[in-house]
This record gives structure tokens, sequence and C-alpha cells, in this order.
């Protein structure tokens, strides 16, 4: 039996045994739906581009196009990716009825899209953008691809001002109501998974460790080393869309189980 045969009936044991598991989904769920990451070296985002530059909120108010020019291409990729078979494995283990929420770092809505209802965006979502004049919010979908078409920068139709896509940009609040279901959720649950997420990113990488310490057990399936790797009960190197669909099969919970 190799290594990684064993690490995922482990991780399909420990699966199986649980009654409330919660989710923790990074970027490398979406990398195999063609959306890249953040810091891998050669293809993450932030491989040229300074995040506090581009995508901090002092950045938007004073070089709003700095942050359109930069957003443009990811959000095109965004909107032709469609989800993957590790999304819809987490639909699957949703499900079941075990699966009580899934927090996600993610700005791409791939989750909701792939068929789950309990997701906890911490950082925002591209399907909503409000006026920082007149702080009107409205769906953005239409707005945005637009923008992606034409390059011209999304404009409130109620009083001109420039709208910000409802994402959490560097140096911005976490949603509070949100953040603070996610924290119940993570104190809450017999079993952490975190998936695809370099877990460097606070306060939201700081869940798992809350999760933790209230005595879940942790499943980390990432390529690249967290700062909870020791403290995983197992860790698996690999590509989520190969790795998560074992696991949940071999828990028996998927929807050909």
């Amino acid at each position: 039996m190799t290594a990684l045969r064993d690490q995922i009936e482990r991780a399909a044991d420990i699966l199986r045994r649980a009654r409330h598991v919660v989710a923790f989904t990074g970027a490398g769920i979406s990398t195999p739906s063609g959306i890249p990451d953040y810091r891998s070296p050669g293809s993450g985002l932030w491989e040229n581009d300074d995040p506090y530059t581009v995508a901090s909120l002092s950045a938007f108010r004073y070089h709003p196009e700095r942050f359109f020019r930069w957003v443009r291409p990811l959000t095109a990729r965004i909107f032709a990716a469609q989800p993957n078979v590790a999304h819809e494995a987490l639909v699957a283990l949703e499900a079941t009825g075990k699966l009580d929420a899934i927090i996600t770092q993610n700005i791409d809505g791939l989750h909701q899209r792939a068929g789950s209802r309990k997701v906890l965006e911490v950082h925002g979502g591209l399907h909503t953008a409000t006026c920082g004049h007149c702080h009107r919010t409205i769906l953005a979908t239409e707005r945005l691809q637009k923008f992606v078409a034409d390059g011209e920068l999304p404009i409130c139709a109620a009083c001109g001002g420039i709208l910000k896509p409802n994402v959490i940009l560097m140096e911005e609040q976490l949603p509070v109501a949100v953040f603070q279901r996610a924290r119940q959720a993570a104190l809450g649950c017999q079993v952490m998974l975190v998936l695809g997420s370099s877990l460097e990113v606070l306060p939201s990488a700081g869940l798992p460790m809350e999760a933790i310490n209230a005595g879940a057990q942790l499943i980390l399936v990432n390529i690249g080393s967290t700062y909870l790797d020791e403290r995983a009960d197992v860790r698996i190197e690999g590509d989520l869309a190969i790795v998560l669909p074992e696991i949940v099969s071999l828990a028996g919970l998927s929807v050909n189980a």
C-alpha cells in the first residue's frame, strides 16, 4: 500500500465516523478549474504584483484603475471557469448531512455554482458590488461581464460613483456576520477539512487552529506547507481534484457510493 493510499484511507475513515464536518477552502480547490492561486512559484497572482499596490483598500480608493486593470483578467477567468470534481465532492458530502459549512477564502462562487448551499464567503465575492459614493449595493455579474468585455470601469447608475466589487481587499475588515458564523461552525465541528489553502491570510487562516483547539480532527490537503502541518491528523500533498473525490468515495459518502 502506497503512502498516499494509506493517507487517503485514514482520511476517509475519519470522515466516515464524523457527524459534524466543516470544510475550509482556498485557491487550491479552484486551480483545477483554471483559476490561478496567489502564491505558487511561477504562476501565483502575487508573483508579479504587490497586493498592497493593486488589491488593497488604499489602492482602490486612490487608484481604482490599478485595481481594475489587475482584476480584469482574473475576473474573466473566473467567469469562464466551471466547478470541478473537488467542488462536486463537497456537494455530495453536504447531501449526506455531515457537512455543516464550507468556509471559503475564494471569491469565485464555484461552490455555489456546483450546488453547495452552506457556503460562507469570508473574503466576499464578485456577485455584488457597492458604490463608494452613495453606498448602494447591486447585483454585479452583468456589470462586471461588461467591464471584462470593454474595460470600462463599472459606474453606479444612481450617482455615477465607482462600484467596488464586494471582495475583501488588503486592509479591509472581513464581513463581521459571516465571519462570526464561520467561527461558530469551526468551533462546533468534529472534523475540519482544510482544502487548498496555504493558511497565510489572517484572520480567516486562524479558524482551523481554533477548530483543533476545540477538539476537532484535522484533514489537510494542499500543495505546499502550512503552519498546521504538524497538527494535522492526516496531511496529504496532492491535487484536490484527485484526492478529495477519492476520500469522499472511500468514506461511502459520494453520490454514486
